[in-house]
């Protein structure tokens, strides 16, 4: 996965219109009853790669760049979430991302500070991430992932692993077997 680098001193019309936008209606859906259709149109407004009927996002949230995140179908994000996607967010389907969660896929150059390094974020199917995560730029999340409450993901984590700590380390597997007699 290649690092692109963006140098905020650089203008930038559209990623600044999308900033604007995305701020704009995280403060909106923020302040509307969460249970209305106005804010559910507003989420979806938000998301512009689309979002699923079976997918609930319950404010309040924050992403920074709503145009660079893809979520799939039956995804739960609780309270709370946050993303700072300008290296791209793909959220695959039946995640479950507990309360409190971050996710970065930015980062900014250790030298030249106005400069942002930036990796894409992917969270594969059936992954649940406990409360008060936090998952850095670049990281790619297995099929069937557990990610322990409070935990820091520095690194990609195996399909079926249960990870936890900071930074997070692989504890156990999931038997994947046992997944496919859910379905």
């Amino acid at each position: 996965m290649e690092e692109v680098r963006l140098d905020l001193r650089i203008p930038n019309p559209e990623r600044d219109s999308e900033v604007k936008r995305s701020s704009e209606l995280c403060f909106k859906i923020n302040h509307t009853l969460p249970t209305s259709p106005e804010c559910r149109k507003m989420i979806e407004e938000l998301f512009t790669q689309g979002v699923d009927k079976s997918t609930t996002i319950n404010p309040p949230v924050f992403a920074l760049l709503g145009n660079n995140i893809k979520l799939g179908k039956g995804i739960t994000l609780m309270n709370g979430f946050k993303c700072m996607s300008a290296g791209g967010l793909v959220i695959e389907d039946n995640t479950l991302v507990a309360l409190n969660c971050t996710i970065l896929t930015n980062n900014h150059d250790f030298y030249d500070r106005p400069v942002i390094t930036c990796k894409p974020v992917h969270i594969k199917k059936n992954v649940w991430i406990g409360a008060n995560v936090t998952i850095l730029p670049g990281v790619t999340i297995g099929e069937n992932a557990i990610v322990g409450a409070c935990s820091v993901v520095t690194k990609d984590v195996p399909d079926n692993a249960v990870v936890v700590g900071n930074p997070a380390k692989v504890i156990k597997y999931m038997d994947p077997e046992k997944f496919k007699e859910n379905k």
